[in-house]
């Protein structure tokens, strides 16, 4: 017993030596102010350089990249339904779901409620493995996307296992009355009229939906799409915000706006 305690004491010795010889670790540098790091600069094209010069954090703050995104993020804050039309690449549904997240950390809503329908581009899911879930995964991939950007994976599961995050297809959506909620509905323009006035009509107390799509991707036959009609129809309401993204707003490569102005 007496030989434990003493080469327990040697060791304490030693160790209590070899700090003051090769000096202690600071860990105060971890400490204070641990969300933020200067991360190095990007030498790849940027939507806005002057945002590169800043003090970039781990914890992402929200910022608006173009004057069509500083509208959306207004409509978004004091609005309860919102219509975000726009190009691709416009930065309407991380925008949406930044937002939702932003919401359900600040505790102003309960949930966050992911929809956009499952339409067939080209490819037939009933060729994809798997059952129901497996085969929608890939349509609901953007989604995950921007929610894994916000947050971390494994939050992101968690939340969703907790019933806090959901994603859900358009055609589980009738019926249901939706509360306390942040709601996102993505690629609203491959939904019918009736889909959207079904999906429009869901909204509860003390939440917020946000509509995201462009009327000039549709993977609808012509004319079948309903987001253009129902967005002119709801810009006459006082309540509700509709805001119109363009080309100058996109800011995903350059070369995505010079595509969008000539395709």
């Amino acid at each position: 017993m007496e030989a434990s305690m003493t080469k327990r004491s040697a060791l304490k010795r030693q160790t209590r030596e070899a700090s003051r010889e090769f000096g202690v670790l600071d860990t105060s540098q971890f400490i204070q102010d641990s969300k933020v790091r200067r991360l190095p600069p990007h030498a790849g094209w940027s939507p806005h350089p002057s945002n590169d010069e800043r003090d970039q954090a781990y914890l992402k703050t929200l910022k608006p990249k173009s004057d069509g995104q500083a509208e959306l993020m207004t409509m978004i804050d004091h609005h309860n339904l919102v219509l975000a039309l726009g190009p691709a690449g416009t930065g309407k549904t991380y925008l949406a779901v930044a937002k939702a997240v932003e919401a359900l950390e600040a505790g102003k809503v309960g949930r966050i409620v992911l929809s956009r329908p499952a339409v067939e581009a080209g490819e037939s899911i009933g060729f994809l493995p798997g059952d129901m879930e497996d085969k929608l995964a890939p349509y609901l991939r953007p989604l995950y996307d921007a929610l894994s950007d916000r947050l971390s994976m494994k939050r992101v599961k968690a939340l969703m296992a907790e019933g806090l995050i959901e994603i859900a297809p358009i055609g589980y959506m009738r019926g249901r009355t939706l509360n306390n909620a942040f709601i996102v509905v993505d690629e609203a323009q491959n939904c019918t009229y009736v889909q959207l006035k079904m999906l429009l009509t869901r909204l509860g107390w003390h939440s917020t939906m946000v509509v995201t799509g462009d009327p000039q991707q549709s993977d609808l036959l012509p004319g079948i799409s309903g987001l253009a009609d129902i967005a002119e129809r709801l810009t006459a309401v006082p309540d509700i915000g509709v805001v119109k993204l363009a080309e100058r707003d996109i800011v995903r490569h350059p070369l995505v706006a010079s595509m969008i102005g000539v395709l």
